[in-house]
């Protein structure tokens, strides 16, 4: 288990085939500096275990699966990444319980700089719509976040763009469900989100408890005689 509170930013510095996946190799003297064989360690959100490691590298290897479904997919050598350790019992929860189980990916919209802090938009698949609420948490390339505004139930099909000097602004704003995060100078420089632009892809996972909500409900409005 993770708290998406992030200890270093790394850097991707091999990427090899490993059957239909891949194994990756990340410098990250921190994270590298005490790592074990099979420890967990999150990459920009992905869950990864430690297969092999250096005093500034550690090896892990990716599913395709992993590939698939996360932002990960579609790195190369040189991509800089999120690197936080699991939380070891009796730490604080500096952010909120992240499983490095990411649940699909979102796509920066709006970049709108502030004096000294920064308000990301970004997509949101329609099937975890519904688990995001305005502030309420969510992981973003492993970051725990407030979300501080979300789109309506029903999106409009207006821009829905606000208007601000510096804004950066995709086509991707019309329509669509979507969110809004507000980082501060601290997270700005001590995360990649600092460095997000319109158009870039992040990973995302959702609270596990509007999770396991969503998943009870389910259950509770099955017909009687449904599968269970």
């Amino acid at each position: 288990m993770f708290t998406g509170i992030i200890e270093e930013i790394g850097e991707i510095t091999a990427i090899a085939e490993s059957g239909d996946g891949w194994r990756l190799t990340v410098r990250a003297p921190k994270a590298a500096a005490d790592a074990v064989h099979g420890e967990s360690i999150a990459v920009s959100g992905v869950c990864l275990t430690v297969v092999g490691s250096t005093a500034e590298t550690f090896d892990a290897d990716v599913m395709k699966q992993t590939l698939d479904v996360a932002a990960l997919g579609t790195a190369s050598v040189g991509t800089r990444v999120n690197i936080e350790k699991a939380m070891p019992v009796g730490a604080r929860l500096g952010g909120h319980i992240v499983q490095g189980h990411v649940d699909g990916t979102g796509v920066v919209l709006e970049v709108r700089p502030g004096a000294q802090w920064s308000v990301l938009r970004i997509s949101l698949p329609d099937d975890l719509a519904p688990l995001v609420v305005d502030k309420g948490s969510i992981s973003v390339d492993g970051t725990s976040l407030t979300v501080s505004a979300v789109s309506p139930s029903t999106p409009s099909t207006g821009s829905g763009t606000q208007e601000g000097s510096g804004t950066q602004e995709g086509s991707g704003t019309r329509g669509g469900h979507w969110f809004e995060v507000s980082l501060i100078p601290e997270t700005l420089a001590a995360t990649t989100l600092g460095t997000r632009a319109v158009g870039d892809r992040v990973n995302l996972e959702t609270d596990i408890l509007a999770r396991h909500v969503e998943r009870l409900l389910a259950f509770r409005a099955a017909p009687e005689g449904g599968s269970r």
